[in-house]
C-alpha cells in the first residue's frame, strides 16, 4: 500500500507514524483501481470509505483520516480533537489545503493525483510532536501554503531547528509540460525560481520541476531537512493516479492517492 515510506524523515522516532499511499490494496474498480481515496471522484462512497478505513487500519489509527475541502490556496488549518470528531461525524470539511496537530491520534491526511503531498513533523522544546501535511500543487505552492503549514506548526511550539519535511509522489519534470506565461508569477515573487523551468519538447512550451520548487519553498521558510520521493505520478501508472494521465486519455474522472501522518496515542 505504502509507496514511498521516508526512514530518513522520522529517525528514532516512535510517537509518529506515516505513508505516502498509492493506488494498489483497495477495493475500487475500474479507473479508480483500487485504492482512491476522493470521495468527491465520483467512485463509491462506500468504496472510499473502506479505502480510507483501510490506510488507517494499515497505520494503526482508531478512525479514518482526515482530509479537507481542497482548493489550491495557502489555507492551513489546526486540527484538534473536536475538529476530527467533527468531520468523523459527517460533516462536511472546510476549505484548506494543509493541516497541523499536537495532538496524539489525529490522522491528518492530504489527497493528490500529481500535486506534491508533503508531510511534516517538529518537535517542541519538551520534545513532544508536532505534525502537519500539506497539498501542495503549483497554484498552493506559489501562493504560500508550506510557509503557512510551518507557521501554524511553530505556533502550536514547534522548534524551527526541528522541523523536516518529506515530498511524496508528484508529476515529475520530465512529465511536466506548460506553456510559456506559466513561469511569469514564480519569477515575479523571487527571480531564483527560473532554475524549475527549462525548455519543452515544443516551441513556447516549458516543463516545470514541482518537486524542486516545493523543495526551494521549504528551504526558504527555515525548514532545515527536506527529502523528495523521486517517484512521478504520471509515469508509475501501476502504482499513482495521475490527473494529467487521466485527462492526456479522456478518461471522465480520476482517483486520489493519500499521503497521512498521525501523532500516536
Amino acid at each position: 500500500m505504502i509507496i514511498f515510506s521516508p526512514e530518513q524523515f522520522l529517525p528514532q522516532q516512535k510517537d509518529v507514524v506515516c505513508g505516502f499511499f498509492g493506488r494498489q490494496g483497495g477495493v475500487s474498480a475500474g479507473i479508480y483501481d483500487s485504492l482512491n481515496c476522493g470521495l468527491a471522484s465520483g467512485d463509491s462512497l462506500d468504496l472510499v470509505r473502506e479505502n480510507r478505513r483501510r490506510i488507517a487500519q494499515h497505520l494503526g489509527a482508531d478512525s479514518s483520516p482526515i482530509t479537507l475541502y481542497q482548493h489550491h490556496s495557502a489555507d492551513c488549518l489546526v486540527a484538534d480533537i473536536s475538529f476530527a470528531q467533527y468531520i468523523a461525524e459527517g460533516h462536511a470539511p472546510p476549505k484548506g489545503d494543509a493541516l497541523v496537530t499536537d495532538q496524539p491520534g489525529i490522522l491528518l491526511g492530504v489527497l493528490t493525483a500529481d500535486c506534491g503531498p508533503v508531510l511534516f513533523q517538529g518537535r517542541k522544546s519538551s520534545g513532544e510532536a508536532v505534525v502537519g501535511a500539506a497539498h501542495a500543487g503549483w497554484g498552493g505552492a506559489l501562493k504560500g501554503v508550506l510557509e503557512q503549514t510551518v507557521n501554524q506548526m511553530m505556533a502550536l511550539g514547534a522548534v524551527p531547528e526541528t522541523l523536516r519535511a518529506a515530498v511524496g509522489p508528484c508529476i515529475a519534470q520530465k512529465s511536466y509540460e506548460v506553456s510559456a506565461g506559466f513561469e511569469r508569477p514564480f519569477l515575479d515573487r523571487d527571480e531564483q525560481a527560473e532554475q524549475f523551468f527549462k525548455s519543452g519538447t515544443r516551441d513556447t512550451h516549458l516543463m516545470f520541476d514541482l518537486s524542486g520548487y516545493i523543495a526551494f519553498r521549504l528551504a526558504g521558510a527555515g525548514v532545515p531537512a527536506v527529502i523528495l520521493s523521486g517517484v512521478d505520478t504520471y509515469r508509475s501508472e501501476a502504482t499513482c493516479f495521475s490527473f494529467r494521465r487521466a485527462t492526456h486519455r479522456g478518461e471522465p474522472s480520476y482517483g486520489r492517492q493519500m499521503s497521512a501522518i498521525m501523532i500516536r496515542s
